[in-house]
């Protein structure tokens, strides 16, 4: 099973401008952003979709309009020049793991579970988070855990596991929680889920990752053409917004004598948009979404 799309109604309104145009959902998953999308395309219309994820293949929809690409979205722009395509009407990338994939014990995603230390989107990467926790020096443990999981104890964390490891490898889920079994239990359903997406965003390079795609959707967007992306966390938020408003990730861009620097993307909305409160009480998965969108200047 796949999660209900967060903000489907809302980020498929701000997507779809021109019913005959070229649209891309980054982020297919179970489908239901693309078959929204589908729906306000005319016969003319056409929509291309990337998920690395294999299981996500078996959602494949059954229409000539649609094609889907079993790649991760940072080869976005290489990917649809196989199909002869250099500009499209719009992007939209729904951020973050699939409840398939937490749900999924044995890929290692979920805190709920015990399973083999795995994590990785694409099963057929050689890096996952067995080799993360086993074969990382503590340094770049340290690091991972203090900019991916933004957790002030990263470098405490770094050393438990590097002794342990000596001791013995570290192979599951459980394996690695049991290390941190002295974290008060009020306090580990956040500080797990802290550190399982430090790792996870390591085996997934997911925020380099999410730098390219956004910089390949500005190259391949028309002029007026739009960007919606929903993240779940600040990590990505924070690369969206940056983006968005200076078409840079970090620094500031140069400006002119009055001030003014040159924009690449108009914001539909100053604000992120958030999900209601009736969408947050049906999926739980909403709590923490935020939307974006940007037209192409």
């Amino acid at each position: 099973m796949y999660h209900n799309p967060v903000l489907l109604k809302q980020s498929v309104d701000d997507l779809v401008t021109n019913p005959d145009g070229i649209y891309v959902d980054v982020t297919f998953g179970g489908g239901g952003h693309s078959k929204e999308i589908l729906k306000r395309l005319s016969e003319k219309g056409k929509l291309f979709a990337f998920d690395q994820d294999l299981d996500a293949l078996k959602n494949n929809i059954d229409d000539s309009r649609f094609t889907l690409i079993n790649q991760n979205f940072r080869f976005l722009e290489n990917s649809l020049m196989v199909y002869g395509l250099k500009q499209v009407d719009g992007v939209l990338a729904d951020l973050g793991v699939s409840s398939h994939q937490f749900d999924e014990a044995a890929r290692g995603f979920s805190t709920r579970s015990d399973a083999p230390l795995d994590m990785r989107m694409n099963v057929q990467q050689l890096l996952d988070a067995k080799k993360v926790i086993n074969d990382y020096e503590e340094e770049q443990l340290a690091d991972i855990f203090y900019y991916y999981g933004e957790l002030r104890e990263a470098r405490k964390l770094a050393r438990e596991i590097v002794h342990h490891r000596k001791l013995k490898p570290i192979e599951t889920t459980e394996d690695l929680k049991k290390l941190f079994n002295y974290i008060p239990q009020f306090k580990q359903n956040k500080f797990f889920a802290q550190v399982f997406q430090a790792i996870r965003i390591e085996v997934n390079q997911e925020l380099e990752a999410l730098k390219e795609m956004l910089v390949q959707a500005y190259r391949i967007l028309k002029p007026g053409g739009r960007l919606v992306v929903i993240s779940y966390h600040s990590l990505e938020d924070r690369l969206v917004k940056r983006f968005l408003k200076n078409g840079m990730f970090e620094g500031e861009p140069e400006r002119d004598i009055y001030g003014n620097y040159s924009k690449t993307f108009e914001l539909l909305k100053n604000k992120a948009v958030i999900p209601e409160k009736e969408e947050i009480d049906e999926n739980s998965r909403a709590r923490s979404a935020k939307m974006r969108t940007g037209i192409k200047i």
